[in-house]
């Protein structure tokens, strides 16, 4: 469940809407078992995220803990449903300071919050803009469980002046 963020919908949203300061979250989104183990012994296979009796036995968390790279593909997806314009996105330049501060777990929910840090116009390429976003992952207990800044180039509505 998406609470209220832009004044203008993605599907219209431009490099002008994304002013510093918004703050909006986004989810939530279900953490199962089983995607944590296919999603593992497809990208990221270690027992810790492939095989739950050894990860409970014997594991260094207790139990089975998804991929880093899982949450991240999971918040990744709210952040595209929700966040990134579906008609002036253009590109990334990359993401900064990625950041797992706690392990996700079978029966988890997710959910984001992202940040508009800073937007300013390309002095180059005037016809868009980059967008920086910090974006905060956080459980059901509300822990944060990752961070990281993302970059994005993001056409104008307008000409510059």
């Amino acid at each position: 469940m998406s609470h209220p963020d832009f004044a203008t919908p993605i599907d219209d949203r431009h490099f002008e809407d994304y002013v510093s300061g918004i703050v909006a979250e986004y989810g939530p989104v279900a953490v199962t078992e089983a995607e944590i183990v296919e999603f593992a012994q497809r990208y990221d296979p270690q027992r810790i995220h492939t095989d739950p009796a050894w990860a409970a036995a014997e594991g260094p968390f207790g139990g089975l803990i998804a991929s880093g790279f899982l949450t991240m593909s999971l918040a990744s997806r709210l952040y595209m449903e929700n966040y990134l314009s579906k008609v002036a996105s253009l590109a990334s330049p990359g993401l900064d300071e990625l950041r797992w501060q706690k392990p996700v777990r079978p029966g988890d929910s997710l959910r984001i919050r992202v940040r508009v840090l800073e937007a300013r116009r390309s002095r180059s390429k005037p016809d868009r803009g980059l967008v920086h976003t910090g974006i905060e992952a956080f459980n059901q207990d509300g822990d944060m469980v990752m961070s990281f800044r993302a970059m994005n180039l993001i056409r104008c509505r307008t000409p510059a002046p």
